[in-house]
């Protein structure tokens, strides 16, 4: 049994052309982990272990060991960490995602990422890019499954029923069409809060401390002014980078052309995701 575990950064409004806010997101990135069944464990006492090391003074509810995945660390604070004025601070932070990733390499995770770069003054389908996004990730997680041999579920972090109806439902129509897809994933996505998930926490993680500000300062440097689009943010790229890019699950198709693994539609430049780990 396979797990494959979604979170998002950013959002899917559009990015105004003039006039950037603090608020306005230049980036949308979808994605996640992808592991096996038998490491959930050891993988979440693992995780709980080190939160409790680089952040013993969480609001933990308890001395506990597994209330531990209670308070979550977010990757949002863990990014603006990172490029502190404070030195202390800075090699904490990228100690601390350092050892997450080691620790995505240790279980043998593979991660995927749908990464949208919005286009200042430009139109965002909200729906259709969010919807077609998790159709992309599923059929990727599909293949890796067929590959594997094996049957699993996604489990995705909770937005609003309003939202995540539509979403369930465009992968219910695939799956049970006449010609079905996504076989061996056994059911429609699941969708959850992060609390008791650390599979999703590990996929926040991911999205929010990593791929995003690597995917903004890489495709928005010098066409977006505002607090996401920071050149410090190299920093990401400079030590995760390639072993990010060993991580992704990556397959090439029957013309021979590499597919899955993290996809970038770049909407300023239309440059391709290769730039991302570069």
């Amino acid at each position: 049994m396979k797990l494959l575990y979604l979170d998002e950064a950013g959002d899917l409004l559009a990015l105004p052309a003039q006039a950037l806010t603090d608020t306005d997101q230049p980036v949308f990135v979808l994605g996640g982990i992808i592991m096996d069944y038998a490491r959930l464990d050891a993988l979440t006492k693992d995780f709980l272990a080190l939160k409790k090391r680089f952040f013993p003074g969480l609001p933990y509810p308890s001395n506990l060991a597994l209330d531990a995945v209670l308070p979550e660390i977010k990757g949002a604070n863990i990014r603006r960490s990172a490029i502190h004025r404070s030195r202390q601070l800075r090699r904490h932070t990228l100690g601390f995602i350092g050892h997450v990733v080691s620790l995505l390499e240790c279980h043998q995770v593979q991660i995927t990422a749908r990464i949208w770069i919005k286009q200042p003054g430009g139109y965002m389908n909200r729906t259709a890019i969010y919807t077609s996004s998790v159709q992309r990730l599923y059929r990727i997680y599909d293949h890796y499954l067929t590959t594997a041999q094996d049957y699993g579920m996604c489990l995705i972090d909770s937005r609003s029923k309003f939202l995540n109806v539509p979403v369930a439902h465009s992968i219910f129509t695939q799956k049970f069409k006449n010609i079905p897809e996504y076989l061996r994933v056994l059911e429609l996505p699941g969708f959850v809060h992060s609390d008791n998930h650390v599979g999703i926490q590990l996929s926040d993680l991911l999205c929010s401390a990593l791929l995003s500000p690597m995917a903004a300062v890489t495709y928005c440097l010098g066409h977006v002014a505002n607090v996401h689009v920071k050149a410090e943010h190299t920093i990401f790229k400079q030590l995760y980078g390639q072993r990010l890019k060993s991580l992704q699950y990556r397959f090439q198709d029957s013309d021979g052309r590499w597919r899955g693994g993290i996809s970038v539609t770049d909407l300023i430049g239309k440059r391709s995701s290769a730039h991302l780990f570069h």
